[in-house]
């Protein structure tokens, strides 16, 4: 069975604060690495009150503090709103501390609205024509000394911290392919181009010093329950969320809502029903058949599982039904 890792936006839920966010987030990653999920990745996003991981290399070191082994990275930094030498400074003084644990996955997206990416970026003029640029900067800084280098990044030289390119789009899938670099698809909020995208990833894949075959990991939504109706009902928090983003109304994760999908337009729910595709959503055996299912079809090399629950306690117990479930389609 492939590996299983968690992807966590360290939700900000109704009624609480980033602090309690971050508290949980802590939690969650002691709890995912008790239950054997391979990695612990965080996402950068700006300006948004509904995710506390604004901060993500910062966030990543607390969380590689708290824990002793899983694998603790970025998924992903967004290279446009930073100068390569930064991000290289960041991530190799996070291999000093906790070194053979970190990743960088880097995406090309601002992870925020366009004002709020002007306010981010590191001069004016830069953009996300220049991704592929700046990933060859970033891996050149973290790459084997080289002396006759005029920058350097220290910490960060030699440290050669594993690289992930991460797309929704097969742009992301043919420049991690070029750089022979190990690809994430984020299916589990835009799920249209996956198994192109996957397809044209391992058809054009280069070997490199980092990798010498394919590997792709995906996103997947886990809602996981004692009961199907309950998990229907602790998955109504994610889908307000995705529809207040998508009408321009963002906000903290709300608490579930009986009935919400009864209560939308027939376009909101296609559109809900669209984005979270790549979704188990039920009791445990619900969640292994879906899963199953999809690991069948898609073939992966690994999955990332996202699980935005209003309620921490329900959030655990869900990542603790899907190393359950791990463990029962690996036996």
């Amino acid at each position: 069975m492939i590996p299983f890792s968690v992807l966590d936006l360290a939700p900000v839920t109704v009624g609480s604060d980033a602090g309690q966010a971050l508290r949980n987030t802590l939690d969650l990653a002691r709890h995912a690495e008790r239950w054997g999920f391979r990695r612990y990745w965080l996402a950068e996003h700006h300006g948004m009150a509904g995710i506390a991981s604004a901060a993500t290399a910062v966030v990543i070191g607390q969380v590689a503090a708290a824990t002793t082994h899983i694998r603790v990275g970025a998924g992903g930094i967004m290279l446009p709103n930073h100068a390569p030498l930064v991000i290289a400074e960041q991530f190799g003084t996070l291999a000093a501390l906790f070194p053979g644990r970190i990743d960088l996955g880097l995406g090309r997206a601002p992870g925020t609205d366009q004002l709020t990416a002007r306010a981010l970026r590191r001069n004016l003029a830069a953009s996300a024509e220049e991704f592929p640029q700046d990933v060859i900067e970033l891996m050149a800084y973290l790459g084997p000394p080289d002396p006759t280098q005029p920058v350097r990044a220290v910490p960060g030289e030699g440290t050669q911290v594993p690289i992930w390119i991460l797309g929704s789009s097969l742009f992301g899938a043919q420049l991690a392919a070029a750089l022979g670099l190990p690809f994430a698809f984020a299916s589990h909020f835009a799920p249209a181009q996956m198994q192109q995208a996957i397809d044209l990833y391992r058809a054009q894949f280069r070997p490199s010093q980092q990798l010498q075959s394919p590997y792709v990991m995906v996103g997947y939504n886990v809602f996981a329950a004692d009961t199907d109706a309950e998990a229907q009902l602790l998955a109504s928090s994610m889908q307000q969320a995705f529809v207040a983003l998508r009408s321009g109304r963002p906000g903290k994760l709300p608490p579930p809502a009986p009935g919400y999908l009864d209560s939308l337009s027939p376009m909101e729910r296609a559109m809900l029903e669209q984005v979270l595709s790549c979704s188990a959503i039920g009791a445990p055996d619900t969640v292994q058949a879906r899963m199953a299912s999809f690991i069948e079809q898609v073939r992966p090399d690994e999955l990332i599982i996202t699980s935005q629950m209003f309620d921490h306690p329900a959030r655990l117990h869900s990542y603790e039904i899907v190393a359950a479930v791990h463990a029962a389609l690996s036996a």
